[in-house]
């Protein structure tokens, strides 16, 4: 089985990239199944339905849309309208599930519970990021980092995810977990001095039927361990878990499928993680690697 289950597409704020490049790419590259994952972020990023969408450019905002990215969530009713075209033309050639990446916090479980409560009949799956914390970015901004020590953003981080993963069920796994590591610009912060929030993170997802994703990501950002690392691969393994997706969250043609094979091989001879998972309703099935 040879499946990418993180792919963006002209639907997530941040890619331009047509859904039939992405299917027509997969096809080419021999894949068997991929699923469209496409950005909501609430709380930085409105539904189209709110109207007044900001464009930004940059860390800078505008009202011009032109060569801009919007602040602005999925517009469902278009995405899984396109999905299911995109279903009906390359059906006989490759497997499409419907999937959407949440970046929850715990101040917008809410609106993530109401907007999976509309669409729970379309989605196959639904990745559960991290990419802002109280509103403020990881990432393109670093307004999450900023004024902090290495250590409070890294533990804050890892609690943000733990106290969303309390009293949000409605995902399928976590999106590459120690993403903190790709946005840390004092360097990557040691495995140990967080070892135990992992665990407990990992061990609510055991509990809670949830898995990882080993995002491929890393490779083209230069990252030196997987995504997450192989310790955090190994601990999940070791507490039991057994659900895995593998995306690359190619946002382009030109990483799409990138390094799912090395992935593959870091899980069966590195990690002792002999299965991979595609998803049916929210539900996994397990492949032999």
């Amino acid at each position: 089985m040879l499946a990418d289950y993180h792919l963006h597409s002209e639907f997530s704020d941040d890619a331009k990239e047509p859904m039939e490049n992405q299917v027509e790419r997969a096809i080419g590259l021999g894949f068997d199944e991929i699923c469209f994952t496409d950005h909501v972020d609430y709380g930085i990023k409105k539904d189209w339905e709110e109207g007044e969408i900001q464009w930004r450019q940059g860390d800078g905002l505008s009202t011009d849309s032109v060569d801009l990215e919007p602040l602005a969530n999925v517009d469902y009713p278009k995405y899984f309208e396109k999905l299911q075209q995109m279903q009906q033309r390359y059906g006989k050639q490759i497997t499409i599930k419907k999937g959407l990446e949440f970046g929850v916090q715990t101040i917008t479980v809410g609106k993530y519970e109401k907007l999976y409560d509309r669409y729970r009949d379309e989605l196959d799956f639904v990745l559960l990021s991290m990419h802002q914390i109280d509103n403020k970015e990881l990432g393109m901004t670093q307004d999450y980092q900023n004024g902090k020590t290495q250590q409070e953003y890294n533990e804050g981080y890892y609690n943000e995810i733990y106290e969303v993963q309390k009293c949000f069920k409605n995902y399928c796994v976590l999106a590459h977990l120690d993403l903190m590591v790709r946005y840390d610009l004092q360097g990557i912060y040691p495995f140990e001095k967080v070892e135990d929030r992992i665990a407990e993170i990992l061990k609510l997802a055991i509990q809670d039927g949830k898995g990882i994703e080993i995002n491929t990501s890393s490779w083209h950002y230069g990252l030196k361990d997987t995504m997450p690392s192989k310790k955090i691969l190994k601990l999940y393994k070791d507490l039991g878990g057994t659900i895995v997706t593998i995306g690359s969250d190619a946002h382009t043609t030109k990483y799409l499928g990138d390094h799912i094979r090395n992935a593959q091989e870091i899980l069966k001879n590195e990690i002792g993680i002999d299965q991979i998972c595609t998803y049916k309703k929210m539900i996994p099935i397990f492949h032999e690697i």
